[in-house]
């Protein structure tokens, strides 16, 4: 087994430096991962990257992070990856990574993505440039994971996102805010490679649990809906592709209890 924690939209600033740390105290007793999946920053500046790399950062497990739109708000996205990476953590976009876990090679392949809309109420290309443009932004970022993904040598791989590749985990959030939440261009692409877990945030007032339409189990771990510091999902390695996530897979092993 390999056992994948994950949280996104942390929103971290200074106010909220020391209420994950506890919990990830002891990390490497739990998982062989941590996945951040977006929303890192509440206004994505310098300062409070630095806050991110202070929580997240030197922890015993190696830290994978993709960026969330927070973290684009204040146009420092680059500077803001820097200060991350500085902390160890690896952040990708578009880009995969393969870790070695007790013999077994773990792939990640993440990126932001970007909304749309989901099959039978998506916006299409067609009609003035700037909508051209929101759904060229989509294209781009899903065909960017699907190579990611198809890149990558390893025996468990898993998608990392911020905004969502099905609507299934975004029951809850208003009907009409669906097309600035995923795509289900991302989901087509996660699909596209034998995926084991895919991971996102964004969806505050969505549920954990979704699938893809090819049967790819999708974990929404957005703080407000884990309510934890992190989740733990356990890949079986034996049996890689569709059906990887042990039993109770909505939480696969529940991490620490940390109300934060």
């Amino acid at each position: 087994m390999i056992r994948v924690a994950a949280v996104g939209d942390v929103h971290m600033d200074v106010d909220v430096l020391g209420r994950y740390r506890p919990s990830l105290e002891q990390l490497g007793e739990r998982a062989d991962v941590l996945l951040l999946a977006g929303d890192l920053t509440r206004h994505g500046t310098v300062n409070e990257a630095e806050c991110v790399a202070r929580e997240f950062g030197d922890l015993p497990v190696p830290v994978v992070a993709v960026l969330g739109n927070h973290d684009y708000h204040s146009d420092q996205q680059r500077e803001v990856t820097k200060v991350l990476a500085a902390g160890g953590i690896t952040v990708l976009e578009g880009e995969g990574i393969t870790i070695s876990c007790r013999d077994v090679k773990f792939g990640v392949a993440g990126i932001k993505g970007f909304g749309g809309g989901f099959a039978g109420r998506c916006a299409s290309m067609f009609g003035e440039p700037e909508i051209k443009d929101f759904v060229r932004t989509t294209e781009q970022a899903a065909t960017r994971l699907q190579a990611a993904l198809l890149s990558l040598d390893a025996d468990v791989l898993v998608a990392l996102t911020h905004y969502a590749p099905v609507p299934d985990t975004l029951l809850g959030e208003p009907l009409e805010i669906y097309p600035f939440l995923g795509s289900y261009l991302l989901g087509q692409a996660i699909d596209s490679a034998p995926t084991a877990l895919a991971v996102h945030g964004h969806a505050h007032a969505g549920v954990e649990r979704g699938v893809t339409p090819g049967g790819v189990r999708v974990r929404n771990v957005a703080h407000p809906v884990i309510r934890q510091a992190y989740s733990v999902y356990q890949l079986d390695t034996a049996s890689p592709g569709r059906t990887p996530v042990s039993q109770g897979a909505g939480r696969g092993i529940d991490s620490l209890s940390h109300d934060v």
